[in-house]
């Protein structure tokens, strides 16, 4: 009997707007610009990678190679991500005990 195996897809499993905003903000904390590129990634294919891209004002290729292992994308196309998914950046000061 053979085993079939498929690659695990994260965004599968972040099917609520909630879930996606508490992975992002997760990630936003640690502050791994990789993680975070990658993360963005996932919740877009989550949404829907055509129409983040679209609302976004980038090509959806444009989108999946900015936001692949190897991509750099702007800091303009991670902001129009983010307004794509109907969020804000908000900042805040580093207190010395993190």
């Amino acid at each position: 009997m053979t085993v079939e195996t498929k690659l695990f897809d994260a965004s599968e499993y972040l099917d609520t707007e909630e879930s996606q905003v508490e992975y992002l903000s997760l990630i936003m904390d640690d502050g791994d610009f990789e993680e975070i590129k990658h993360a963005f990634g996932i919740v877009a294919r989550a949404r829907g990678m055509t129409a983040i891209a679209r609302d976004a004002g980038v090509t959806r290729e444009a989108l999946y190679k900015a936001l692949s292992e190897k991509g750099d994308p702007k800091f303009s196309t991670l902001l129009g991500v983010v307004k794509a998914l109907g969020l804000k950046f908000e900042l805040k000061k580093i207190e010395a005990a993190e």
